[in-house]
């Protein structure tokens, strides 16, 4: 590719005991006759950490150092400040994230990347699974997938399946366990990659699969090795629990279409599951809370006929009462225990799917935390579910964190429904409850999570600790919970030479691995309690955690990779850097993505030296057709988006709930209709600037300005050159040419007049919209500019030619999204109401899908006031 040949690539797994240790090894040449950009980009699992990674060219090896991230930045930002690129970890999908590194290779020359990472495999449904995305982008003639697992307790199934796996490549994968091993192998051929005969393209695009379970003579197995201890706890053949299931749903205006189908369409599956010895009931809140039954009732077939209808009959309206929700739920579970409708030995859980945030009743989210907290008081799990990219992923994580349970996220893509349906399968066979497993205090330091609210059904619990003396080979454990039928009570013992006496195959271990796991497990708890924890305790943890990731070298949201590339060839250094929430959930959650600033090459954009040309002011304005400007100031760029949408329809630019200012637009299409455009234009025909709080109202039309104070009304003329001073209002008007507006102590804005040649057979007057100072509204302000008045950060990869051939396209980053962008320019006319500005920005596709909470329909009000 572009005279880059990989002519190896390698993919070495050993997994002992559940953890994996992965090495990615891949060889490049350039075989032309200039300096070529290599680069190397791998996809990774979210739940594992890099612990290594290096470049090898012309036998002279740069390794990556893992540093404390503000340590990492200093030195990266120096290199930065001396116009040089880096290497980087990033979101890429559900379940990986992207690593990727660059660097230029004179011709004739090879270079060898290895990059190493870790992870505990988790066990879901009966199985471990561990997955490796394959994607090499073109024929290599080495190629090699190598997985060898050790188990002490013996493998009993061993399965490798790939989405890119046809017929004739299923006959590669080659497959052996007995006993304690199990190896899989892949090693396609040249022609066995190509998609079709004589072709360059490869056919290997896709996820491959190791599922593996082991054998269980007993519920649980301990193994000591150097110090150290892991406690893997997975009973078998135990009735299942009775389970009391409230679902509480979102059905506010925003989960209308496709949302609350697809929530439905799972939620009719689920109940298809429900045992007859199950619960359950649905509460629906929208501005208001309504429930299905005012109890509790059991899932009978006639009870599971009913509910079918009354989930048919589902459909989204109202504003988001999540409060009200959430706490109706909980007072149902109450009310079910002390009135012994449930039984006894019973798993209750609370199920709740959102798609917004929180804007009726409570509406400060830590508010809602703590009144959750309290009222649920560890009785019952809660589970979240955020659905799309419009909610606060952190308060819904923190929630649940909070209630022994999680939060996840649903992607907003076709098969929503099956995520949904996929969540509830992993937590609806409860077997057991209040599982503790205690280990003798005086013996034992540095324990990780030994106590759970539920255990389920093919799932497993991990304990891992170090002995207060190192030397110590025993170890015993008491193991208590509550079943189905009666309580589970019994101790078990492992002492190391029986460990020992397992892992006689030494060529499987690699280095001191329990001693990894440990720290790999406690790593992973510590991020997890520090989302929810503040100050000292936050403290504290965030100090545990990197001194861990630092002394066991793992790339964690605490720690960053510097790579420092060889001069001879680009004098580059490069920053890796785990995604934030990327390790704080390991429930296949897209990361927020921590990316420090990174400059971009100067031959970008058609003649423009630079891509980063500031506007004239930092402002977010909305004009044209329309066409919404987002400054963002700490990149000195700006974001675009266009919103397309039918003439009359009013949209909610500005919605401040505490200072009681709102800003809406009403759009005015052309005179007729230009049979040429597929989308008819539209433009701001009458804006409404509004402050409830003083009862004042200022309505804006390219024929006239009207402030309505109470019942008094006062009209003013676009011709007419105006100062007003009044209480809660400044109002200037520069004739024929733009209004300013400043309503109390809040924000400013600047309307502008566009007038067009009276007789145009097509256009209409209209108005832009400009606002300054919007850091004097409150931090709820929303709206689709609105939220912009909040800091915004994105970063952008991958630039590449896009169709247009002044303006590329690339790969921005932001709120969690990756989407694919175009750069551009929009017009500014605050200045030059006539000819205006040019600014450049990066162009967002599809009303601003991904940029913008939620979907621009949501933000569709009934009129301008």
């Amino acid at each position: 590719v572009n005279g880059i040949e990989i002519y190896s690539m390698k993919i070495d797994s050993k997994i002992t005991s559940r953890f994996a240790h992965n090495v990615i090894t891949s060889r490049a040449v350039n075989r032309g006759n200039v300096h070529k950009e290599v680069l190397f980009d791998v996809e990774l699992p979210k739940t594992a950490f890099i612990t290594n990674f290096s470049m090898t060219i012309d036998g002279v090896t740069y390794p990556g150092i893992i540093k404390e991230k503000e340590v990492a930045k200093k030195q990266y930002e120096k290199a930065v400040s001396k116009g040089q690129t880096a290497g980087l970890v990033k979101a890429s999908g559900r379940k990986t994230e992207k690593f990727t590194v660059s660097v230029n290779v004179a011709a004739a020359s090879k270079v060898t990347f290895e990059l190493t990472y870790e992870e505990l495999l988790k066990r879901q449904f009966g199985k471990y699974e561990m997955f490796i995305k394959v994607k090499p982008k073109q024929l290599v003639k080495d190629f090699v997938i190598e997985v060898d697992i050790f188990e002490p307790q013996g493998i009993t199934e061993l399965e490798a399946e790939g989405t890119f796996i046809t017929n004739d490549l299923q006959n590669i994968i080659k497959k052996t366990f007995s006993e304690k091993k199990g190896q899989i192998s892949f090693k396609p051929t040249l022609d066995q990659q190509r998609t079709c005969a004589n072709c360059s393209q490869s056919v290997l695009d896709g996820d491959f699969t190791v599922k593996y379970d082991v054998k269980r003579t007993t519920p649980d197995n301990l193994q000591i090795v150097n110090g150290y201890f892991v406690h893997f706890f997975a009973p078998t053949n135990l009735p299942k629990l009775p389970k009391n299931i409230v679902f509480v749903i979102d059905i506010s205006g925003s989960m209308s279409g496709r949302e609350i189908q697809q929530t439905k369409q799972a939620l009719l599956k689920i109940l298809d599951d429900m045992k007859e010895e199950d619960f359950f009931n649905f509460i629906l809140f929208g501005s208001d809370v309504r429930t299905w039954k005012d109890a509790l009732i059991k899932a009978t077939p006639k009870n599971l006929d009913e509910a079918r209808k009354f989930v048919q009959d589902i459909y989204a309206v109202g504003a988001t009462n999540l409060h009200g929700g959430i706490m109706r739920g909980i007072d149902m579970l109450n009310v079910a225990h002390e009135e012994n409708v449930v039984p006894k030995r019973s798993a209750s859980i609370i199920i709740m799917l959102t798609d917004g945030q929180p804007n009726v009743g409570v509406s400060n989210t830590e508010d809602i935390q703590a009144h959750v907290k309290k009222a649920i008081e560890g009785k019952y799990t809660l589970y979240n579910l955020g659905f799309g990219y419009g909610v606060d992923y952190n308060f819904l994580e923190k929630m649940a964190l909070e209630n022994k349970g999680l939060a996840r996220r649903i992607y907003p893509d076709s098969d929503a429904a099956l995520q949904l349906q996929g969540f509830y399968d992993e937590v609806s066979n409860p077997i057991l409850t209040d599982v503790e497993l205690n280990y003798p205090e005086n013996e034992i330091s540095d324990l990780t999570k030994n106590s759970f609210k539920h255990f389920y059904d093919g799932s497993e619990i991990v304990v891992a600790g170090r002995f207060i003396d190192s030397h110590q080979n025993s170890l015993t454990v008491d193991v208590i919970g509550e079943g189905a039928n009666d309580a589970l009570s019994y101790t078990t013992q492992q002492d190391a030479e029986q460990t020992a006496k397992a892992f006689q195959e030494q060529q499987y271990i690699f280095g001191d691995y329990i001693e990894r796991l440990w720290a790999y497990l406690t790593i992973e708890q510590l991020l997890e309690k520090r989302i929810a924890a503040t100050g000292e305790e936050k403290e504290n943890l965030t100090a545990e955690a990197l001194d861990l990731s630092l002394k066991y070298k793992f790339v964690t949201p605490l720690t960053s990779m510097v790579v420092t590339k060889p001069e001879d060839y680009d004098n580059q250094d490069g920053l890796a850097d785990k995604p934030i929430e990327g390790i704080n959930n390991f429930h296949n959650l897209r990361s927020q993505v921590y990316l420090l600033y990174v400059p971009l090459k100067k031959r970008l954009f058609s003649g423009h030296t630079s891509p980063y040309i500031p506007p004239p002011m930092w402002y977010t304005s909305v004009d044209g057709d329309p066409h919404f400007i987002i400054s963002v100031p700490q990149k000195k760029d700006a974001i675009c988006f266009n919103i397309n949408e039918n003439p009359g329809a009013v949209l909610s630019l500005i919605s401040d709930p505490v200072t009681g200012i709102t800003v809406n637009g009403e759009l005015i299409g052309d005179k007729r209709t230009n049979s040429d455009a597929k989308i008819q234009n539209t433009y701001f025909g009458k804006l409404g600037i509004a402050n409830k709080h003083l009862d004042l109202k200022l309505t804006v039309t390219p024929e006239k300005i009207t402030i309505q104070n109470g019942n008094d009304k006062t009209g003013f003329s676009w011709l007419d050159s105006v100062t007003l001073q009044q209480e809660g209002l400044t109002l200037i008007i520069n004739r024929k040419k733009n209004l300013v507006v400043k309503m109390g102590g809040s924000a400013s804005f600047v309307i502008v007049l566009h007038q067009v040649w009276k007789k145009h057979p097509l256009h209409r007057d209209f108005l832009g919209l400009y606002t300054l100072e919007g850091d004097k509204l409150s931090a709820q302000t929303h709206g689709l500019l609105g939220q912009f008045f909040h800091p915004i950060d994105f970063t952008i990869l991958e630039i590449h030619p896009g169709s247009d051939p002044k303006k590329p396209d690339a790969t921005m980053l932001v709120k969690n999204n990756e989407l694919t962008v175009t750069r551009g320019w929009q017009k500014d006319f605050k200045r030059d109401p006539v000819h205006g500005v040019d600014i450049p920005c990066w162009f967002v596709h599809n009303n601003g899908a991904g940029l913008i909470d939620g979907v621009h329909t949501d933000y569709i009000v009934p009129s301008l006031f």
